[in-house]
């Protein structure tokens, strides 16, 4: 088995609860050595439960620095000198007031990359940024949910992991140009990229966003929840070849071209509606799979989990999700989550 594709680069993280820390913990699961940085009381997560930090800081080792203090800058600029990146998820002013970014650290190591997860950007002041109040600001709670009901949020914090991944893109970028330097992401900036193709609509078509009932695509037809006889189904038909063999299994005529059903989409849903609700959700997609339809019976995370026990690994005393990412001849080690301190400290 080979060692990891990232084996020999070393990572500082800074920072607090998800978004960096789960950045650090994908770029970990490939092989980097990670060292967070914690003050005396610890990333917040600690006090959340173990679980909850474990789920985010597999693999990594701790060293605990007062970074307020001359030994503890010192320190920093020592592991920086021996390190290829830093990532810090912190406000923009404690960002440059722990010395964290490339300016403040070029000098003890000039190919460094300094990687900063802001709200709303590094140059943007600190107005208070979580997970929600992102989804809030960036439209993403006003396209989710039922179109008579309220605004809601998805079951996950959609905008920090999707944050995580893209600064950690933006930092291997910037390791494989071999230039040191600063890398800056956004959660608002992250969110309003993943509504492309809303905003295009908007931006050229004049095409305003709206919530469709059962997460219907703005689009296709049909494409959204529906209910069955037990339980709901997610059908996903994206064109006519999908239409005519799903239209054969389920005994429905007619609307051949997606033009038709999307002109005719009160008309189509209530015809599938019908058709649908002779059967159940896990009884429509074992019909519908093997035909290649796409299709799926809404399921819980624990019947999710159940079912893809490949994912489940175990990383010290706790079972948590695996890396997503299959290298060939690459097998993550999956590491326990650090003690505070575990490797170091200079706190007295």
């Amino acid at each position: 088995m080979s060692a990891g594709p990232l084996a020999g680069i070393r990572i500082l993280e800074v920072g607090h609860i998800l978004a960096g820390p789960y950045a650090t913990m994908m770029l970990a699961d490939l092989g980097a050595e990670v060292t967070k940085i914690e003050p005396a009381t610890g990333d917040l997560s600690r006090q959340v439960s173990d679980a909850y930090f474990a789920s985010l800081n597999r693999g990594k080792r701790s060293i605990c620095l007062d970074l307020t203090t001359v030994e503890g800058q010192s320190r920093l600029g020592e592991l920086a000198a021996e390190s290829q990146a830093l990532v810090v998820n912190l406000k923009p002013s404690a960002v440059r007031k722990f010395g964290l970014t490339y300016e403040s650290l070029q000098k003890w190591n000039d190919k460094i990359v300094c990687v900063a997860l802001t709200g709303y950007g590094l140059d943007q002041g600190d107005d208070p940024a979580f997970d929600y109040v992102i989804q809030a600001v960036t439209g993403v709670a006003s396209l989710t949910g039922d179109p008579d009901g309220p605004p809601t949020l998805p079951g996950y914090s959609a905008a920090d992991n999707s944050t995580g991944l893209t600064a950690a893109l933006g930092l291997l970028a910037q390791i494989i140009s071999g230039k040191g330097g600063q890398v800056d992401v956004s959660l608002r900036d992250v969110m309003l990229s993943q509504l492309n193709y809303r905003a295009s609509a908007y931006l050229n078509e004049g095409t305003e966003p709206r919530r469709m009932p059962n997460g219907a695509h703005s689009y296709y037809v049909p494409a959204q929840l529906f209910p069955t006889a037990d339980g709901y189904l997610a059908l996903f038909i994206t064109h006519d070849g999908f239409w005519r063999t799903f239209s054969a299994e389920a005994g429905i005529t007619g609307f051949a071209t997606m033009a038709e059903r999307a002109g005719n989409r009160d008309e189509v849903l209530a015809t599938v509606s019908a058709a649908l609700a002779t059967d159940t959700a896990k009884s429509w997609e074992a019909r519908l799979r093997p035909l290649q339809v796409p299709a799926a019976a809404i399921r819980t995370l624990p019947e999710a989990l159940a079912e893809n026990p490949g994912m489940v690994v175990k990383a010290g005393t706790f079972s948590l999700v695996g890396s997503p990412i299959r290298i060939s001849g690459y097998e993550p080690e999956y590491g326990a989550a650090p003690a505070l301190g575990e490797h170091g400290s200079d706190l007295p």
